[in-house]
C-alpha cells in the first residue's frame, strides 16, 4: 500500500510541471502574431488616415486667413469683388497694394493711372498705408477731356493719386477724421460704423477694410481731387 501511494505521488510531481509549462506555452502563443502575419489594421499605431498635428494646424491657419480676409470687409460694393482668385479678398491679402489692385477688375482705370505715373514700386514698397481706391465708374464721372489732361501731366497725375494715400493702416474705428495724405494735402472722412464719406465731394466708401500685404484699402465711388 505504501509503495502504491509513493508511486502515485512521484507521477503527480512529474506531471504537474509539464502541465504548467504547456499552459504557459499556450498563453504566449495566443498573444504573439504568427510568423509572417500582419498587425491588425485597427491598431492606432498603424492608422494613416488621421492628420498629423502639423497638418491640422496648417489647414486651420489657411482657413482662418481666408475667412478673416472676407469677413472683415463691409459695404454693398464688396459683392462686386471676385469670390475667388488673385482679385478676391483672400487673393489680395497676400499681395502688395498695387499688385493686388491690378488683379481686381473694379480698379482697372486706377491701376492704369498708377502705372502711367510710375508709382507701382512706390506703393508696393510702402509700409503700412491706407489707400482710398476709386472704382472705374468713379473716373467715368470726370469729363473725358479733363481726365485725359490729368493723365497727360505726370506731375498733376502723381499729386492726384497720392492724394488718395494716407500713412498708417486705418481701421474702421480710426477712419473718421482729418488725415494728411502723401500729396501733402488733407482729406476728411465722415461717418461711422459701415457708412463713410471721403473728401470734399463726399465720395462713398462702397467696400471698406480690404486688406493687402502692406495696406488697408477703402474702395470709393469718387475721385479725390486735391
Amino acid at each position: 500500500m505504501m509503495n502504491k501511494t509513493r508511486t502515485g505521488l512521484v507521477a503527480l510531481a512529474i506531471a504537474l510541471p509539464l502541465s504548467l509549462a504547456a499552459c504557459g506555452s499556450d498563453s504566449t502563443t495566443s498573444s504573439t502574431p504568427a510568423a509572417g502575419g500582419a498587425m491588425s489594421s485597427s491598431s492606432p499605431m498603424m492608422s494613416s488616415s488621421e492628420p498629423t498635428p502639423s497638418d491640422s494646424m496648417s489647414s486651420s491657419s489657411m482657413g482662418s486667413e481666408s475667412m478673416d480676409a472676407s469677413t472683415a470687409v463691409f459695404g454693398e460694393g464688396c459683392a462686386q469683388v471676385p469670390a475667388s482668385g488673385s482679385g478676391s479678398f483672400s487673393g489680395m491679402a497676400t499681395d502688395p497694394v498695387a499688385t493686388a489692385a491690378s488683379n481686381n477688375p473694379l480698379l482697372k482705370t486706377l491701376v492704369s493711372a498708377v502705372k502711367t505715373a510710375g508709382l507701382v514700386d512706390t506703393l508696393n514698397s510702402a509700409k503700412d498705408i491706407t489707400v482710398f481706391a476709386p472704382v472705374d465708374s468713379a473716373f467715368a464721372k470726370i469729363p473725358s477731356a479733363d481726365l485725359q489732361k490729368v493723365l497727360d501731366d505726370k506731375a498733376t497725375l502723381t499729386k492726384v493719386l497720392t492724394n488718395h494715400v494716407v500713412a498708417g493702416k486705418l481701421t474702421p474705428a480710426d477712419l473718421a477724421g482729418t488725415h494728411k495724405t502723401l500729396a501733402g494735402t488733407e482729406i476728411t472722412v465722415a461717418g461711422s460704423g459701415e457708412k463713410f464719406t471721403v473728401g470734399k465731394d463726399k465720395a462713398n466708401v462702397i467696400c471698406g477694410n480690404v486688406q493687402t500685404a502692406n495696406a488697408t484699402v477703402y474702395i470709393i465711388d469718387g475721385v479725390l481731387l486735391p
